[in-house]
């Protein structure tokens, strides 16, 4: 594993139980895989009535995204914050999350971006069986110079 969890939290804005990521396995300039088998947690805070829905994969892939974002921009200008605008082409070939026994792998690639916005195109697999895909669109709030 080349980023732990404690490493992940300094690189985004989500605390405790809301770092869903346990480590980076790979990332270059272009792609980021993540495993995380935090949606097996009882205390995972997106959990409702003990279930985990699937459809929560894609806070899973954000995180990841944030991540490669940080890794990716070096010591340039990294954003403050940035925003999921829209998910597309969503699709979901698991109903529950917290009923997969292996971690999840989150796979994110870049498929364009600027300073002010990014699109990334995701892919959570357990067991070598996708369970979501998508593709994200996300905002950047990058502080004026």
């Amino acid at each position: 594993m080349l980023i732990g969890r404690t490493g992940i939290a300094t690189m985004i804005p989500h605390a405790g139980t809301m770092c869903l990521l346990d480590g980076v396995l790979f990332w270059d300039q272009t792609s980021i895989r993540c495993v995380s088998g935090r949606h097996r947690a009882k205390d995972n805070p997106l959990r409702r009535a003990e279930r985990l829905n699937a459809i929560c994969g894609i806070e899973f892939a954000a995180q990841a995204m944030a991540v490669h974002g940080w890794l990716s921009r070096g010591v340039g200008r990294r954003p403050q914050a940035g925003y999921l605008a829209s998910v597309r082409d969503v699709k979901c070939q698991q109903g529950r999350l917290d009923l997969l026994e292996p971690d999840l792998i989150i796979a994110a690639e870049l498929l364009m971006g600027d300073e002010q916005r990014v699109i990334y195109q995701f892919v959570l697999d357990c067991s070598g069986t996708e369970v979501l895909s998508g593709r994200a669109a996300v905002v950047l709030v990058v502080a004026p110079e």
